[in-house]
């Protein structure tokens, strides 16, 4: 799977996740566009998903966090359940380097959002850890999926999103080619412009 596919599965994944935490962790019926997430028993290799997903984000924050992950099939499965607000998805191993990823409840809807070119949700200021790097993205175009010469290709390293807080990051840098070492207003001057935040 190519870098540029690597942000946009861990989105998708995070638009089903969000969609399953709306309704309480029921299982929803399948139907086209929709994933279902199953509550199957304990499979070979969960504890190194749980791990992985864990590893995203601070240890206070992981241990209390619900984990999923994605099948073989792109169904949903819920790997544990969660008791702070928080869902975290294990690395994808199809791509290059680690990416599990960690969101509050408002960050996942502005992820559904994005994924579904909407607008995110208005006054909901989300906040997703990524404490184990992230993966190669545009920096211009939000639905990009490969570099070009015009759309600003960056790598980012551990860092934490703040999602959804329009009007709070002025004064930060918006530049197309950021330093990525340093804070900085990914996706600037669209719908779906955050604020990223290295942490190493």
């Amino acid at each position: 799977m190519p870098n540029s596919h690597k942000l946009l599965l861990l989105c998708a994944v995070t638009a089903a996740v969000c969609s399953v935490a709306d309704l309480a962790w029921a299982q929803k019926k399948s139907t086209p566009g929709h994933m279902e997430m199953k509550a199957a028993a304990p499979a070979a290799g969960d504890a190194s998903m749980i791990a992985s997903a864990m590893s995203a984000a601070p240890r206070a924050v992981g241990d209390k966090a619900a984990i999923v992950a994605m099948d073989a099939t792109g169904a949903m499965r819920e790997l544990r359940k969660g008791s702070n607000g928080f869902t975290c998805m294990p690395d994808n191993p199809a791509t290059p380097g680690p990416d599990p990823m960690c969101g509050d409840a408002n960050a996942m809807q502005w992820a559904a959002a994005w994924v579904g070119k909407k607008a995110p949700p208005a006054g909901k200021v989300g906040f997703m850890y990524m404490l184990e790097g992230g993966t190669d993205a545009s920096n211009t175009d939000p639905h990009a999926q490969a570099p070009s010469a015009s759309n600003n290709w960056i790598k980012t390293g551990p860092h934490v999103m703040v999602v959804g807080a329009d009007g709070m990051m002025e004064g930060y840098p918006t530049s197309p080619t950021p330093d990525t070492s340093a804070p900085y207003v990914m996706w600037a001057g669209t719908p779906y412009a955050h604020l990223m935040l290295p942490v190493k």
